[in-house]
């Protein structure tokens, strides 16, 4: 039922989204999609990371067979397409496949394999129409919101030491290389994600259930959550109101050099091109979660996990697209999620309510302060610089002890009770029925 119930709620979402897109002549994330059943594909590297999540429900065999047939429709796809000069791109044979197992669960599976199928299927599904639904969402805050309050958290973000800024120009100073490097680990955010989430469920298929809690949920739940943010905040980044991509719309051309002054903050009308879609910062949001749950993995995936999220955070930064202010809203915006779905999962208690609430009110105090006291924090950056960071580190630090607690509650519940010692009577009179009966088979 709550598999139905999330599934219907999710249908009418994209339905809504669809039509809030046709009403700006632009494609909704249900048509986007369906049209990658036969042209090519936006992202040929989502589509085979999500069929991948579906494959940990299958047997090897069966991962096998399926991998080769998405290989081999993708290879017809390409030949077809350099026939007849149409652009190029792989993942149409990811996406045939995951519907063919959807029909097949349907068709094939009974009980409790189709249901597990299904739910392989529908987490696949769910993060292909998740990217869809983000490419929506930032059409809708680019044409809904004109202005901007992107004055308000640059002065705000000199209490934090302009770190756009000051990264910014480190990576100017490490050259193409560096700057390739940021660039691939910003955009192909995913596959560290799948990375990870390969790792917590890869016992599925042999348990033949899914594990209470995983990477999943959290980036779906802050991919889902983080846009209304937008609505409510539209900010654009640094590199367009004070770089070179804002064009005759920028206040000045500033970026990476040279800090803005701080003077009175207001709104600004700007282009209705880029999306509005700073704060909080969702690639910090998704790199803190990879990390979290990177840390119960081996340490290959614990320094990938933490390799990703200082890659991020540089990108971030670095490339001009958020302050400092966005960075730290989007580490508080994370823990609070996981926290609130980790005790979904386990069941609430006062430690994890007083969390999520803590982390509710830290977040929506940064977001208030942002706008309301930037000037002040400006003024006096050796108060609320540090004032900024014991905030965001008071949840880290909740997050962390709570966590800790709760992970010792499971493991003493899962330990194996102690074995009592025999009482000293029951010895004796164990000894005793042994001697007899020795004396018995003599006799």
């Amino acid at each position: 039922m709550l598999w139905v119930a999330v599934s219907a709620i999710g249908l009418g979402f994209l339905i809504a989204l669809e039509i809030a897109a046709r009403r700006y002549g632009e494609q909704g994330p249900i048509t986007d999609q369906a049209r990658e059943v036969i042209f090519a594909p936006k992202s040929g590297t989502v589509l085979y990371v999500s069929m991948a999540l579906m494959l940990v429900v299958l047997p090897w065999r069966q991962r096998f067979i399926a991998l080769g047939a998405a290989i081999g429709i993708d290879a017809v796809f390409w030949l077809v397409r350099w026939i007849v000069d149409a652009k190029m791109m792989f993942g149409n044979g990811a996406l045939w496949v995951t519907l063919a197992c959807a029909v097949i669960a349907l068709t094939r599976r009974t009980g409790r394999d189709r249901a597990l199928l299904l739910k392989g299927v529908g987490l696949a599904l769910l993060l292909v129409a998740g990217r869809k639904t983000g490419y929506t969402w930032l059409l809708i805050t680019s044409e809904t919101r004109p202005t901007v309050l992107d004055q308000y958290v640059a002065t705000a973000d000199r209490a934090l030491g302009d770190p756009s800024w000051v990264v910014g120009r480190i990576v100017e100073a490490t050259g193409p290389v560096g700057a390739h490097i940021l660039e691939w680990v910003y955009i192909q955010l995913a596959v560290a994600a799948v990375a990870v989430a390969l790792y917590q469920l890869r016992n599925v298929a042999v348990e033949r259930r899914f594990p209470g809690h995983h990477l999943v949920r959290t980036f779906l739940a802050i991919g889902l959550l983080g846009p209304g943010i937008y609505m409510i905040f539209p900010v654009v980044g640094p590199i367009f109101v004070y770089g070179a991509e804002g064009g005759a719309w920028a206040v000045a051309d500033l970026w990476p050099h040279t800090p803005p002054p701080v003077g009175t903050p207001q709104p600004m009308l700007f282009d209705g091109t880029p999306p509005r879609n700073c704060m909080p910062s969702l690639h910090t949001a998704w790199a803190t979660a990879i990390f979290i749950h990177s840390l119960k993995g081996p340490w290959a995936l614990r320094c990938l996990g933490a390799f990703w999220l200082i890659a991020t955070l540089g990108a971030t930064l670095g490339f001009g697209y958020h302050y400092g202010a966005d960075i730290i809203a989007g580490v508080v915006f994370t823990l609070t999620i996981e926290t609130a779905l980790r005790a979904l999962d386990r069941g609430w208690d006062r430690s994890g309510v007083q969390l999520v609430v803590h982390g509710t009110v830290v977040f929506a105090a940064l977001l208030v302060s942002y706008r309301y006291l930037s000037v002040e924090m400006a003024e006096h950056p050796w108060v609320f610089g540090p004032l900024l960071v014991l905030a965001t580190t008071s949840v880290v630090y909740g997050y962390a002890r709570t966590t800790a607690l709760w992970d010792r509650k499971a493991a003493s519940v899962h330990l194996p009770a102690p074995r009592r010692a025999p009482k000293p009577e029951l010895v004796e009179s164990g000894a005793e029925a042994v001697v007899a009966a020795d004396r018995a088979g003599q006799s």
